[in-house]
């Protein structure tokens, strides 16, 4: 099955009502609204894309080690996931998917990392949970995702829902701002080109992990 066939089975169950949210009818419009005004703001469409000049990062860990994408990109091209969080059902089937083609990730060279503005006991959890074999680094504040375009804040109706479903951010990312990245995958060549983007206004859409392939591979014969 694919990732996207997943994501799909899974919104309807979530619309559905059924285990193990129970989600009620009438969180559904609300959440739709939001991604609705989302999409319409265009904000997608600014973020980097094919062809800029990826900004470059250090951020810690889960054990705390800080990780550089220049130091990472030395060593071959550098896949980048920004996703919301280890509370995001969407995001976990989606590093699901990237942990199942890591290996082909590998033999073409590529390293593979996550960004979630999370805290790191979160991260931790969020490896542990989904089986992963490759690192979730901290983005505070989410200023890594801002300096990729991909930082929003939620509309204020959507704060008050979230808060109604205990689903606290300034929790989990230890942080007061309610802002998330927009769901987002790079490939970002050697030289720091961003060869590879694709940014999602609507978090229930993920591009298949294999879709990037052809680019590594492409990378790959050009190095």
């Amino acid at each position: 099955m694919t990732l996207q066939a997943k994501l799909d089975a899974f919104k309807a169950d979530f619309k559905g009502g059924k285990a193990p949210y129970f989600a009620p009818q009438e969180i559904h419009p609300v959440m739709e609204r939001a991604t609705a005004e989302l999409i319409a703001s265009g904000q997608a469409g600014r973020a980097l894309k094919a062809g800029d000049r990826a900004p470059t990062f250090i951020l810690n860990d889960p054990d705390g080690k800080p990780v550089s994408s220049a130091e990472l990109l030395v060593k071959g091209p550098l896949i980048v996931s920004f996703y919301r969080g280890v509370w995001c059902p969407y995001c976990n089937l989606e590093l699901q998917a990237l942990q199942q083609t890591l290996l082909q990730f590998q033999a073409l060279g590529a390293s593979l990392l996550a960004i979630s503005p999370q805290t790191a006991a979160n991260s931790r959890k969020s490896q542990r949970q989904n089986k992963l074999d490759f690192p979730i680094l901290s983005d505070t504040h989410n200023d890594v995702a801002a300096a990729f375009g991909l930082r929003f804040a939620l509309p204020d109706y959507l704060v008050d829902l979230y808060k109604s479903l205990k689903n606290d951010l300034p929790a989990f990312n230890d942080d007061p701002a309610w802002t998330l990245p927009m769901p987002a995958r790079y490939v970002i060549g050697q030289n720091g080109v961003i060869a590879y983007a694709e940014v999602n206004p609507d978090y229930t859409l993920r591009p298949e992990p294999d879709s990037m392939l052809p680019v590594l591979q492409s990378l790959q014969a050009d190095a």
